[in-house]
C-alpha cells in the first residue's frame, strides 16, 4: 500500500528533476566535454552564433526602423518641448555672447530688436528642425548596420553572461516548466496506481 502511495510523488519527483536537467543542459556544459565518444555541449553556448545572427536579424527587420525613429523624434509635441531650451539659448546668445563677440552691437539692439530676432530665429528653427531630423536619420540608417552591430555583440557575449541575460528574461518560464514537469510526472504516477488498483 505504502508502494502504491509513493509512486505519485517519486513520480513528481522524477518529472521535475527531468525538466531541470533539460533546462541546465540548455546552458551547460559551456564546452564541449566528450562522453563515451560523443561530445556534449549546452545548446546556447553551442549555438550561440546562429542565436546572434538571428537575433540581428530580428531587431534590424523587426525592432527598429529609422523612419518610425525619426516620425517619434519630430512629433510636434516632442518638438515643442525642445522650445523652451532652444528660446533660452538664443537669448542668452542674443543679449550677451552676440554682444561680446561684437560690442558694436549692443549700440543697435534693444529688447524690442533682441524679441523680434529672437522669434524669427524660432519660426526658422521650427519649419528646419523636422528636416534635419530626417536627414540625419537616414544618414544614421545607411551609417549603421543594426543587424550587424546586434550580431557582434550577442556573439561576443561570455557564455557566463548569455546564461544571465536568459535567465533574466525567461526565469518564470523556466520555472514554470521545471513545475509542470513535477505536476505532469504526479498525474502519471496517479494513472499508475489506478492501473495497478484496478488490475
Amino acid at each position: 500500500m505504502l508502494s502504491l502511495i509513493l509512486i505519485p510523488f517519486i513520480s513528481a519527483f522524477i518529472g521535475y528533476f527531468t525538466n531541470w536537467i533539460a533546462i541546465k543542459m540548455l546552458f551547460h556544459p559551456k564546452k564541449p566535454v566528450n562522453v563515451l565518444g560523443i561530445y556534449i555541449q549546452g545548446i546556447f553556448p553551442k549555438r550561440q552564433a546562429q542565436f546572434a545572427q538571428k537575433l540581428g536579424v530580428l531587431v534590424a527587420s523587426e525592432l527598429i526602423h529609422f523612419d518610425e525613429i525619426a516620425a517619434k523624434l519630430k512629433d510636434p509635441e516632442q518638438l515643442k518641448a525642445l522650445n523652451p531650451t532652444i528660446e533660452a539659448h538664443i537669448d542668452s546668445f542674443l543679449r550677451v555672447r552676440l554682444k561680446e563677440k561684437i560690442p558694436v552691437v549692443a549700440m543697435f539692439i534693444g529688447d524690442n530688436t533682441i524679441n523680434k530676432l529672437k522669434d524669427g530665429m524660432m519660426d526658422e528653427i521650427n519649419v528646419l528642425l523636422p528636416e534635419v531630423i530626417d536627414q540625419y536619420t537616414q544618414g544614421l540608417g545607411r551609417k549603421i548596420d543594426i543587424e550587424k552591430m546586434v550580431t557582434e555583440k550577442v556573439a561576443a557575449f561570455s557564455s557566463d553572461k548569455l546564461e544571465e541575460i536568459l535567465q533574466a528574461i525567461m526565469k518564470k518560464e523556466f520555472r514554470f516548466v521545471e513545475i509542470l514537469g513535477g505536476v505532469v510526472g504526479f498525474l502519471i504516477g496517479l494513472l499508475q496506481v489506478a492501473i495497478t488498483w484496478l488490475q
